[in-house]
């Protein structure tokens, strides 16, 4: 699902910072009414077609059932069969980006709106943004013994839930960075404190590091693209200091963000450069100095 976010996000961000319309052209307008039709469809992914294999590899690489993955109830999400990792979703309801859809759905509504004059684009947008919130709050949200009310990251709309959260964006912890809802939500900050503790089982905490990382990568290396939204999203300012500060000591000398790092040597890592976590670094950084990058944080949630 984050795949076909992001190209709507990019498009209204750089309309937003710029002005610029010409990107918004008649391939803009057919791509964006092609994701509303496979999101539409996959409400019900029982009529879907759609199913993936990939013999011979990790059983993160492929669908189970003949490519199409565990069953489901309809919840007014939507579903997908990968994580932003590209790991198989467990369940078909990934909750962070049907969170990441709603916003996006949002934003092509105001170009749908204020640049391409397609009133019907609109409707069908809001209409799709409103079923997917309606289901994240309905179906995406459990009831946790030591925290309360928090979202689980993938569900099934049959009772199953899994509870965890993954350092690639989007993350249950990145909601507000996403412009889902604001960083003092109390189902939020409940979520947060869940994604931040040793009950997420991608918590790892060592001897120069605590954060979230990723089955993705080996048990005991957090992600700075983790840390990054961790600080893009506190509240507290010595919180994002001391991520800062913590991100600066951890890039074993290469002057780099890394995809993990492992929390006791961070001299262990995976993939020397990655541009995925030094541009979110740089944007953290940007923040930490009083910068706000267009597109961060709740502020661009629509009414």
């Amino acid at each position: 699902m984050d795949s076909l976010c992001a190209p709507m996000e990019l498009a209204y961000l750089l309309w937003r910072a710029t002005g610029r319309t010409d990107h918004l052209d008649a391939t803009f307008r057919a791509a964006a009414r092609c994701v509303l039709e496979v999101w539409k469809l996959e409400l019900d992914h029982d009529r879907s077609p759609y199913a993936f294999e990939r013999p011979g590899g990790p059983a993160s690489d492929t669908l189970s059932r003949q490519g199409r993955g565990a069953p489901v109830g309809p919840t007014g999400m939507t579903w997908s069969g990968f994580r932003p990792s590209d790991d198989a979703c467990r369940y078909g309801y990934l909750v962070p980006a049907n969170m990441m859809a709603v916003v996006a759905l949002g934003h092509l509504a105001t170009l749908a709106d204020e640049v391409l004059t397609d009133a019907d684009l609109a409707a069908e947008a809001r209409t799709l943004r409103s079923t997917l919130a309606e289901g994240i709050e309905a179906h995406g949200r459990v009831e946790h013994p030591r925290f309360g009310t928090i979202y689980a990251y993938e569900v099934d709309g049959l009772g199953g839930h899994h509870l965890m959260d993954d350092a690639n964006v989007p993350s249950l912890l990145s909601a507000p960075y996403l412009g889902y809802c604001r960083p003092d939500d109390p189902t939020y900050l409940a979520t947060r404190a869940f994604a931040l503790s040793e009950a997420n089982p991608y918590f790892f905490r060592g001897t120069v590091a605590a954060g979230v990382g990723s089955p993705h990568t080996p048990e005991g290396y957090v992600w700075p693209i983790a840390l990054c939204v961790q600080g893009l999203t506190a509240r507290d300012e010595a919180e994002k200091l001391g991520l800062l500060e913590r991100l600066l000591a951890t890039d074993a000398g290469t002057g780099l963000m890394h995809e993990g790092f492992h929390v006791d040597d961070p001299a262990r890592f995976t993939r020397p450069w990655f541009a995925w976590a030094n541009s979110l670094f740089a944007e953290f950084v940007l923040d930490c100095c009083g910068v706000r990058v267009p597109g961060a944080g709740g502020d661009l949630l629509d009414p």
